[in-house]
């Protein structure tokens, strides 16, 4: 077979682990954001430009398909196959700005937010602003030519590409930025430049052609090739590289891109306006096209009501009538002079509509990140309250703006006829983009049918009754490939099949994908979403959540622990054996290797918590220790003890032969132990004395009175053999005593621990129990809430927050005690020298950012936080158990951190990980507040 042959050849120019052939894996690794679901027959792992070259020649020698894929959250399926499918390794991370910022040059494993992080100190961003962009990487944005609320048609990659380093079927690469580079290509593409030439003239030639193909182009349009770049371009270097915008890997593959930047304008303001009538809204729309205006967002009456439970939506939206809408309007500026302007201007255009109700301009940054939230939320509700086992479409259309009103009304009514009656409409509204988003099952032959017509009706209407474009910013993929020549009629389709063969004359690039002559491919290979479990039933697969979890480049990411636990509950369901190979690979890339802290819930959009399947899975699995979990929560404070003793022992053993030597030796033990044993790392603290303090009586009419309750972690570990820090405990004690503070401890002060170490484990009966004790402790010493509580662990008072609130307790994390009690009653010598901050899981999950922030501006202003590194991945002990995952968290980590003094953490077991892997010393927030602070003259308030 070619697979075969070209995969024995590959095995001579990669290694082994980056040719992935398990079913397993090739399952996981392929999930993406779409609604089809192919198995390729092998995954690549590419590294490097030189890869894909091989991968090119051997696919052109063997006849073998090819497809890329980046980040796998575009929604058209133009990232899934059943053959070779590559995906980029964590090496294609190259950024680099121009000195004045006005371009930005690019390689396509980067997050695109990332590249508007590196451009935020010139006050530039990119121009592509898809709703995706702090998942989707640039090489996805480029290929599907995204857009996004404010891109318009203007910013676009296509309008923005200066310059593209480019890898041709055939294994050539092409440097548009290098005069040699382009010679060569010119005297060894001499074929293919003078076909693109041909292809030119022969449009040019045909005056209706060209009208037409400017028309589609005045819409947001990405159905078939860009054949505006046989308008706009004369060079045929020019036209390829535009010609390879937008072409969703089927023309080459962008190895790096140089983007033309635009301003990021500092004065922004944003107001809701409400219409009774949805045509009297699109109608506005129309006339504020003239205004000053960066974004206009249209919602109507049923997707308002899908955000009705969010924050920040006026009440007048709740009483709209039904056939009403809403505009979100965006209007910037670079001064408030030239802001007011523009509002006077936009108001005067809007007083010309029948304006139902408005909430004004508003400049408050916090208000108008409400409004965008609300706007951002409409596709994610739609998918958190689907019926289980459905799947969300989400389709993207273009109407000519001067018929928008029509359109909406249109598709409204072919919802109505099909029976989506929760389909929902939103858009940009400036540019007659319109997504609608439904819910479908593909379970019976009735539904996909449903479908097949409903699609065909929408493509008539959009495509040839109003002349629209059937994608305007999602990319053609499979689904709408039947679909093309409908939109753009034979001549024109015919051009685009001759660009293929031109220049991908094998068809091995993506095939099936923006040209398909099946005209049933939309209904081929849909992929099935079985009811799972209530945890992760919602799941969209848009993959979200990947950037965030630590485990994403070590075994699996939460969306794909989420797949293949669905793929096992179907294959069960269905009475299909799943399998040894499947249940072993899931148990330790699914299960084991999960840090569990729940990270990938902040990024879901409708909330899920994949951390949660995780430990209700290790509760089936640890049943048996039940028994001993319950021992140890009885006793445990004797088990501290015996954890104090061991950390004890080892740091004599340490002394005795070495950190490093320790370190290696247990690491070669594990590796002896088929991974069953934990790593004794060099950064193991050593034992620390826990606190003991007397039970006091406390006036209920004390002032300055505070509860600190130190973490079990805290109380035993010290700082390890090689570091200069102190016992957390101490450094917390030494503050609240310069901050002249009353200290009480809740009883006893050693053996209450919150129950995170079992919980973690899936006993959560243990660590309810265990958290209660924490609880009685501190509502008794706190004289039922009276007095605040200090908890100086992150992920202990993560764990306890909640129910402490309920019963009126009010519990801080140390960044928001600190920030909240202790800045105004001390003074700071702040840190001169670059500090590094890790802003750990509990922190983030308690959204206490601004908090820890606003303290390190104090104590360490010179701050720096590593990008890309959102859990450290020790995990509590799963440092110890599992040290790849925390290698590969922090893989990038001293990298980044190498200029900087020492680093600042709220978590002591994440600052073992932390230390181990940045080569620095990492300290307790409170250790930093220590050394920088003294007690001020006077306090105030």
């Amino acid at each position: 077979m070619p697979i075969t042959h070209f995969l024995n050849e590959l095995r001579n120019h990669l290694p082994e682990e980056r040719i992935i052939t398990d079913e397993f894996r090739r399952f996981t690794y392929s999930t993406d954001a779409s609604f089809y679901r192919m198995l390729p027959q092998a995954i690549v792992r590419a590294n490097s430009e030189q890869d894909i070259v091989v991968v090119l020649q051997l696919a052109g020698r063997h006849q073998v398909p090819i497809t890329f894929r980046a980040a796998g959250t575009s929604l058209s399926g133009q990232a899934v196959t059943d053959s070779v499918l590559v995906l980029l390794t964590d090496e294609w991370q190259g950024v680099s700005v121009d000195p004045l910022g006005e371009t930005v040059h690019v390689q396509p494993g980067v997050i695109g937010g990332r590249v508007n992080q590196a451009l935020l100190p010139y006050g530039r961003k990119i121009g592509p602003d898809p709703a995706s962009i702090n998942a989707c990487k640039i090489g996805g944005i480029v290929a599907n030519n995204a857009s996004g609320m404010c891109c318009g048609t203007k910013h676009n990659s296509y309008h923005t590409l200066q310059a593209m380093r480019l890898i041709l079927p055939d294994g050539t690469v092409l440097d548009t930025r290098d005069e040699a580079s382009v010679t060569n290509f010119r005297a060894s593409h001499e074929a293919l430049l003078s076909g693109l030439t041909e292809l030119r003239e022969s449009l040019l030639s045909r005056p209706e052609l060209c009208e037409k193909v400017r028309h589609k182009y005045r819409l947001k349009n990405t159905t078939g090739y860009g054949m505006n770049a046989l308008l706009d371009f004369e060079d045929p270097i020019d036209i390829l590289t535009h010609l390879v915008v937008g072409s969703e890997g089927t023309l080459g593959f962008i190895s790096e891109v140089s983007l033309q930047t635009v301003d990021e304008l500092p004065q922004r303001a944003s107001a809701m306006v409400g219409f009774s009538d949805l045509n009297d809204c699109a109608l506005a729309v129309a006339r504020l096209r003239a205004a000053p205006v960066d974004a206009v967002e249209l919602l109507d009456m049923r997707a308002i009501q899908s955000v009705s439970h969010l924050p920040g939506l006026p009440a007048f939206a709740r009483q709209l009538p039904d056939a009403g809408g809403l505009l979100l309007i965006d209007v910037r500026a670079t001064n408030p002079d030239t802001l007011a302007a523009s509002l006077a201007e936009v108001d005067r255009v809007l007083g010309e509509s029948p304006v139902a109700d408005s909430t004004g301009f508003t400049t408050d940054s916090s208000l108008i990140e409400e409004y965008w939230h609300l706007r951002k939320g409409t596709f994610p509700a739609v998918g958190a309250n689907r019926p289980a086992g459905t799947t969300v479409i989400i389709e993207d259309v273009a109407f000519p703006i001067e018929r928008l009103a029509e359109g909406v009304e249109r598709l409204q009514a072919l919802f109505d006829e099909f029976g989506y009656r929760e389909a929902i409409i939103f858009g940009h509204a400036l540019e007659g983009n319109l997504h609608f988003v439904f819910t479908q099952s593909f379970d019976e032959p009735a539904e996909v049918q449903r479908y097949d017509e409903f699609m065909a009706s929408v493509s008539d209407l959009v495509a040839l009754e109003f002349g629209g474009s059937l994608k305007a910013e999602h990319g053609t993929g499979r689904n709408m490939a039947p679909f093309v020549k409908l939109e753009w009629g034979e001549s024109i389709y015919e051009l685009m099949t001759r660009i293929k063969r031109l220049i991908d004359p094998n068809g091995l690039l993506n095939p099936g994908v923006i040209l398909n002559d099946d005209e049933k491919a939309h209904l081929k290979h849909l992929k099935p979403m079985p009811v799972a479990d209530p945890v992760i039933d919602r799941c969209i697969e848009c993959g979200f959540c990947e950037d965030v979890c630590p485990s994403q480049n070590y075994s699996l990411t939460p969306r794909q622990r989420i797949a293949a636990f669905r793929e096992i509950q179907r294959r069960k369901d269905q009475q299909v054996n799943v399998g040894p190979d499947w249940d072993q690979a899931f148990q330790t890339m699914g299960i084991d290797t999960c840090a569990a802290t729940g990270l990938c819930e902040l990024k879901c959009p409708v909330g899920i918590n994949t951390g949660e399947l995780v430990l209700k899975l290790r509760s089936r699995q640890n049943y048996r220790y039940r028994r001993l979990s319950a021992l140890m929560a009885r006793h445990f404070a004797a088990v501290a003890s015996w954890v104090r003793f061991g950390l004890m022992l080892s740091a004599g053993v340490q002394r005795l032969f070495g950190a490093n030597r320790l370190e290696q030796a247990s690491l070669r033990i594990r590796q002896w132990s088929g991974q069953r044993t934990p790593v004794w790392l060099s950064s193991t603290p050593r034992r620390s004395n826990p606190i003991y303090a007397r039970n006091e009586r406390i006036d209920p009419n004390a002032r300055d009175t505070v509860v600190y309750w130190s973490s079990c972690a805290s109380q035993s570990m010290g700082p390890a053999l090689n570091e200069d820090r102190r016992p957390i405990p101490d450094a917390v004690r030494s503050v609240l005593e310069k901050a002249r503070l009353n200290v009480v401890y809740p009883q006893p002060t050693r053996g209450l621990c919150c129950g995170q170490p079992f919980r973690s484990k899936g006993q959560n009966q243990e660590a309810d129990l265990m958290m209660n004790e924490v609880l009685d402790a501190l509502w008794e010493v706190s004289s039922a809430g009276r007095y605040p509580v200090l908890a100086d662990a992150s992920p202990c008072s993560l764990q306890v927050r909640e129910e402490a609130e309920k019963r009126g307790i009010h519990l801080y994390d140390s960044s928001a005690f600190i920030d909240r009690f202790l800045l105004s009653r001390l003074e700071f010598e702040p840190e001169p020298l670059p500090v590094a901050v890790h802003v750990t899981c509990s922190t983030q999950k308690q959204g206490l950012e601004r908090s820890l922030l606003r303290v390190l501006d104090k104590v360490a202003p010179n701050w720096t936080r590593p990008e890309g590194i959102y859990c450290c991945g020790f995990a509590g002990d799963k440092g110890f158990t599992q040290p790849e995952l925390n290698a590969s968290a922090l893989k990038s980590l001293a990298g980044q951190v190498k200029d900087c003094r020492y680093g600042i953490s709220t978590s002591r077991t994440c600052e073992i990980g932390l230390s181990r892997h940045s080569g620095l010393t990492y300290y307790s927030l409170f250790e930093v507040v220590d050394r920088c602070s003294k007690a001020a003259n006077t306090l105030e308030g």
